[in-house]
């Protein structure tokens, strides 16, 4: 007999019915009681289950160890939550863990063949070896699919229920555990049951070095995101100036080169920031680093969604957590839009400098602002020759740069996006080999 039942840390999973069908027939496939014929078609469906988790996640091999790995690196439970990023921890739960996990290693040792000669099925031998004809993966990227079936083998290979934890306790250490392990960023959703936080599965994978120029700007960000990562004090930072300078860029960039180290990303906009103390509160006891990031930030006259940012980054009563910081881009320096009015008192208002003082408050409480500015002729040229040669784009010197400012005269002037457009351009008039 199966022992699921017996499990108490690892209890609840999100995709938890295929473990209960199969531990189901495990129990019962030659109990006659039950007609076979029902069971049959039980099993036939878990391994129609099994097949689809594949093409979702990627999965090649054996198929019912990588549903199980996929059980155990998703369950948030006490036990995976205090291993994640920091790995082992002292106390009575790692006894209570070492129980599920024995559990668990019988699951993996588990031999279909006596269930398969009952029921008259051949499903096993294809699902334990199984080859995909699409390893791309839907929900994770492919270094995390990878490293999820080298953890599916170690499981099925580890020879003792201690051998297994180990391992899980390293998978937990390196990558984390459920959602926010698994992933990079994520953005926010509210619906009728409240606010959740959602993995977005398809991330650019950008690079600082991506990023041609700029290298004082880069250095700043660098400094500030790498002490917040180490766990030293650091500031929410504002990344303002012209458009299509690498704002955003620089933001994906900093993700992908610390996310091995516990970065994680949230991004949110303007019309959610209600929703920023509901979030902080889902995020703010485990051991990740979050970005909160909003994209192109900036307020008009009438609205007044900054006042709930202000409350958060600073004005309220609870202590924003020390793992959360907030990142902004902008291409307004003081991110409320000013006039003229304001500063010479022109208004109705009796307290115009303090009107001032209201607005400007809010780009204060960002510690660290680094300026992107617009690129010069020459800095332009520049970019597109590192970008041209990045792409092994086959074009002499002089005609290349003359496209280029062609190029930018015409589709938004000097700027690393102009440039990367124009790049673009030219490797969609090459034809296909």
């Amino acid at each position: 007999m199966t022992r699921i039942k017996e499990l108490i840390v690892y209890k609840y999973f999100e995709q938890g019915q295929i473990l209960e069908d199969m531990t189901w027939i495990m129990d019962n496939y030659d109990n006659e009681y039950y007609n076979t014929e029902d069971v049959q078609a039980l099993y036939y469906d878990c391994i129609h289950g099994l097949v689809d988790l594949a093409g979702t996640y990627g999965f090649e091999k054996n198929l019912w160890h990588n549903y199980l790995t996929l059980l155990l690196v998703n369950n948030e439970n006490v036990f995976s939550t205090a291993c994640e990023i920091k790995g082992a921890v002292k106390g009575s739960i790692n006894e209570l863990a070492l129980h599920d996990f024995e559990i668990f290693k019988e699951l993996y040792d588990f031999d279909f063949t006596p269930v398969e000669e009952h029921l008259g099925a051949r499903c096993f031998p294809l699902i334990s070896d199984y080859q995909n004809v699409n390893e791309n993966s839907k929900m994770f990227n492919k270094r995390i699919r990878d490293r999820i079936c080298t953890l599916s083998v170690r499981l099925g290979e580890a020879g003792d229920a201690e051998e297994f934890m180990e391992d899980c306790i390293q998978f937990y250490k390196d990558f984390g555990v459920g959602k926010l392990g698994l992933h990079k960023a994520f953005r926010v959703a509210h619906d009728e049951e409240g606010v959740h936080i959602v993995p977005v599965t398809n991330i650019a994978h950008v690079h600082l070095d991506d990023l041609v120029g700029y290298e004082l700007a880069k250095k700043k960000l660098i400094e500030n995101t790498e002490a917040f990562v180490e766990g030293r004090k650091a500031n929410n930072c504002l990344l303002f100036g012209d458009a299509g300078t690498g704002k955003s860029s620089s933001i994906k960039g900093i993700l992908n080169q610390y996310y091995d180290k516990g970065l994680r990303i949230i991004e949110i906009y303007k019309h959610q920031f209600q929703d920023l103390n509901d979030v902080i509160a889902q995020i703010k006891n485990r051991n990740y680093r979050f970005i909160i990031y909003m994209d192109d930030l900036s307020f008009e006259e009438f609205e007044i969604e900054y006042k709930y940012l202000k409350a958060v980054i600073e004005g309220g009563l609870e202590k924003k957590p020390d793992n959360i910081l907030i990142y902004a881009t902008s291409n307004r320096r003081h991110l409320v839009r000013e006039e003229f009015a304001d500063k010479e008192g022109r208004r109705e208002d009796l307290h115009s400098s303090d009107t001032v003082q209201e607005k400007l408050s809010l780009v204060y409480r960002f510690g660290v602002r680094i300026f992107f500015c617009a690129p010069n002729k020459k800095e332009f040229q520049n970019i597109v020759k590192v970008l041209a040669e990045k792409y092994e784009i086959q074009m002499p010197e002089e005609e290349l740069l003359l496209a280029a400012n062609r190029w930018e005269l015409e589709h938004g002037g000097l700027s690393g996006r102009t440039a990367q457009q124009f790049i673009d351009y030219l490797l969609g008039q090459e034809p296909d080999d």
